[in-house]
């Protein structure tokens, strides 16, 4: 997740909102990576880390990663990271759109 706030927990409440529409045995995120500038000291996280959303059942502990940086200079490294590993080759090319048609 780049930032915070209602796209976050959007993202998040996924997990949450399945178990309430009557889907059983719903897993929570297997892993949940957040890059952002907001402290949760000054409230601008709204104190809400990833290890917060353990306790809601929405991220596994065990595999997340609070990246506390302005997003306009890591995500580029990221993208340009998969895109030269090829971490895309392979993958099953899905077509969104056809969803909807």
């Amino acid at each position: 997740m780049v930032g915070g706030g209602v796209p976050k927990n959007f993202a998040q409440d996924t997990v949450v909102c399945a178990e309430i529409l009557g889907h059983e045995d719903v897993e929570m995120h297997a892993y949940a990576i957040q890059i952002t500038v907001a402290d949760v000291r000054d409230g601008a996280c709204s104190s809400s880390t990833l290890k917060e959303a353990c306790s809601w059942g929405k991220v596994d502990v065990a595999l997340e990663q609070m990246v506390f940086a302005e997003a306009t200079t890591i995500v580029p490294l990221i993208v340009s990271d998969a895109y030269h590993r090829g971490a895309a080759k392979g993958r099953k090319f899905r077509r969104y759109a056809d969803l909807f048609a």
